[in-house]
């Protein structure tokens, strides 16, 4: 009989803090509005083969030329530190900040969803759409443009009901997200 199995079959603590569970983060990122800072930090992630599961970037502040990047990826807690102190230390990023782990935050996107119907799938298309305060904001003869701002989980099952009624096209913008209270990033 082996070592290993003398002692039963319970890992070892060694291999429990290797075997860590994968979380999803939210990251914004202050930086520099300078031409080739995104392809700085999305280099950082393809580089080390972490995920970028969304992505958004705009100027938030004109006089001080800074942007803001919110960054959604997952790993474990480890591949998250490292993946926060690798953006610290770009030259152009003033601050990072992980919002899942700063406290209450809150999470929106948007998406465009294109959706085919006549007839009493056109019908229940708008029903759906009115129940999750998707807007029409184009149609045609065979077709409706829905906007819609929320969750991702909201997004996503507004998606699922649609595929049976004609779901076309989806365009997302990926996650924008901010912390509540009255600190700034």
């Amino acid at each position: 009989m082996s070592a290993a199995a003398s002692r039963g079959s319970k890992p070892s603590k060694a291999k429990e803090a290797i075997v860590s569970t994968v979380e999803r983060h939210t990251i914004a990122v202050l930086v520099d509005n300078e031409p080739g800072i995104l392809a700085r930090v999305v280099g950082l992630f393809s580089g080390r083969g972490y995920n970028i599961e969304s992505l958004t970037v705009s100027e938030t502040d004109a006089r001080e030329h800074l942007s803001r990047i919110t960054i959604v990826t997952r790993g474990t807690p480890m591949i998250i530190e490292q993946i926060k102190a690798q953006l610290d230390r770009l030259v152009p990023v003033h601050k990072v900040n992980d919002l899942t782990v700063g406290g209450p935050h809150v999470e929106r996107e948007l998406a465009l969803i294109k959706v085919r119907g006549t007839g009493e799938k056109r019908v229940e298309s708008l029903r759906i759409a009115d129940i999750f305060r998707a807007r029409a904001i184009d149609s045609t003869i065979d077709s409706f443009i829905f906007e819609m701002t929320g969750s991702l989980d909201k997004i996503d099952a507004f998606i699922k009901l649609m595929e049976p009624l004609g779901l076309i096209e989806v365009s997302r913008t990926g996650v924008v997200a901010i912390a509540r209270g009255n600190q700034g990033l």
